[in-house]
């Protein structure tokens, strides 16, 4: 009898397997990513099917965009355009493409602060929150129960105790760890706390797939912070693991604030059914001359890849060079087509990437696709004075972003990113100069997969199968 049941269900496993498996030809975003899943279903079902259930979707449904629900709102941000037009005119194909790719304009009179790790951008968001007078919108993919974050906690709670609303989203898979009393606290305090997939986020399967990888803080509507770093004290660089932690983030002002809070309110209302983006205040434009910015937020609800096309634009955009920071290089063929084609027609590209593991699988998959953009003339930089978590793109002498956006299948396809373009020699020539130092802290790489250690050479192959899910 015994054996009788174990043939049913393996009968059963997998069918469910090849159920999946069409499926996965069906919905799955790139013919990669449908191989992988049904290469993965057919050959180990034990393993893909319940593999499948927490990550088999990548199309997020039915996700209200609140900016673009109202029609007020949508005029707003037409004003916009006409009251803070950019001081670039006529505004170049690479940028009239970015505004495409968001639905948000390029606007003037804006200033973008360079803050670099975790010391000058939480002494900068914690301040400003300090002087918050009306309303905070803060939002972290990681919030931790540890020192910084009980720095925040108590910062968010001593704004709410003087009268200032404030509003804090998290996401729930990012933040794991923290626990309830963290946020009991918070509430207790006056402060407005939800996951962002509490109210409509997935109920009837374990979809861990689409995550809220943003980290907004606007205050006042005047001042706002937007970049890679989380809320931990790892962040700090206190990590006995990480040791010393390389990161970027920017505080903006100007009107560009009112794009990064029209982003935050989307998440609002999806997470509470709240309506807050009339309530808002407009950014001012700075005093003297400014800067052209735009927000840039891509996810898995858009009708396209916009996630995607962003980096294709960017690379599209580059004559003379490329430069950029991210964490994972797990490229799809688009990109690293692009890649290749922009070192070929003399663009000079760098890629920075750490040498230190904090994910394995995407850590050896990059091996794989180094020799292939090396070959094209690109440069891989490894960077040796501890974790490098940045999210920075590099484009001439004339724009660069900051932001949430890693160079890698998730963030083209799966997490809710957000990063800050700016157009403007003097920003471009500041970025530029972080980078160079950054370079000086990194080796470039000059063996090939062949020439790694035993467990590399073995290994990113096969990451490399798993690249379309990572």
């Amino acid at each position: 009898m015994a054996s009788v049941f174990a043939g049913l269900g393996l009968l059963i496993l997998h069918l469910m397997a090849a159920v999946m498996a069409f499926r996965a030809i069906q919905t799955a975003r790139t013919p990669q990513g449908s191989v992988g899943w049904v290469v993965f279903l057919l050959a180990a079902p034990w393993f893909a099917v319940p593999s499948y259930l927490f990550l088999g979707q990548s199309r997020y449904r039915g996700y209200s965009i609140e900016r673009g629900k109202s029609e007020a709102v949508v005029a707003h941000f037409e004003r916009h355009a006409e009251v803070y037009p950019p001081a670039t005119a006529p505004l170049p194909a690479g940028l009239r493409a970015l505004q495409s790719i968001t639905g948000l304009p390029v606007t003037g009179g804006n200033r973008a602060r360079l803050l670099i790790d975790g010391q000058q951008t939480f002494d900068a968001i914690l301040a400003a929150i300090d002087g918050a007078r009306s309303y905070v919108l803060i939002q972290f993919y990681i919030l931790r129960d540890d020192g910084l974050g009980r720095r925040l906690r108590d910062a968010l709670a001593a704004a709410a105790g003087r009268g200032v609303t404030v509003r804090l989203l998290y996401d729930a898979v990012g933040s794991a760890g923290l626990p309830d009393s963290y946020l009991a606290a918070l509430r207790k305090a006056g402060v407005q706390v939800m996951d962002v997939h509490r109210l409509r986020g997935p109920k009837t399967r374990f979809q861990l797939n689409f995550r809220n990888h943003r980290k907004t803080v606007v205050v006042d509507g005047q001042t706002g912070f937007i970049g890679g770093l989380n809320v931990g004290d790892e962040y700090l660089g206190l990590s006995a693991r990480f040791g010393a932690w390389r990161d970027t983030h920017l505080q903006l002002r100007g009107p560009v604030v009112d794009q990064l809070q029209a982003v935050f309110a989307e998440d609002w209302h999806w997470a509470t059914e709240e309506t807050i983006i009339a309530a808002l205040d407009h950014a001012r434009p700075v005093e003297g001359p400014g800067q052209d910015a735009l927000i840039v937020a891509t996810g898995p609800a858009d009708d396209f890849e916009t996630g995607e096309l962003f980096f294709l634009q960017l690379i599209e955009m580059a004559r003379a060079r490329l430069w950029i920071a991210s964490p994972y290089f797990v490229p799809d063929l688009a990109i690293l087509k692009a890649l290749k084609l922009a070192a070929l027609r003399g663009v000079a590209v760098r890629i920075l990437v750490p040498d230190m593991i904090d994910h394995r699988m995407p850590w050896l998959s990059a091996f794989a696709y180094f020799d292939e953009v090396r070959a094209a003339g690109v440069e891989i930089w490894r960077y040796q004075a501890g974790f490098m978590h940045q999210k920075v793109v590099l484009v001439d002498d004339h724009t660069a972003t900051v932001g949430t956006h890693n160079l890698d299948n998730r963030s083209f396809r799966l997490n809710f990113e957000a990063s800050a373009v700016i157009a403007d020699p003097g920003f471009a020539a500041e970025i530029a100069a972080m980078f160079e130092a950054d370079f000086a802290r990194a080796a470039r790489m000059a063996r090939t997969l062949g020439e790694q250690p035993r467990h590399v050479r073995l290994g990113a192959p096969v990451a490399r199968l798993f690249a379309p899910l990572l």
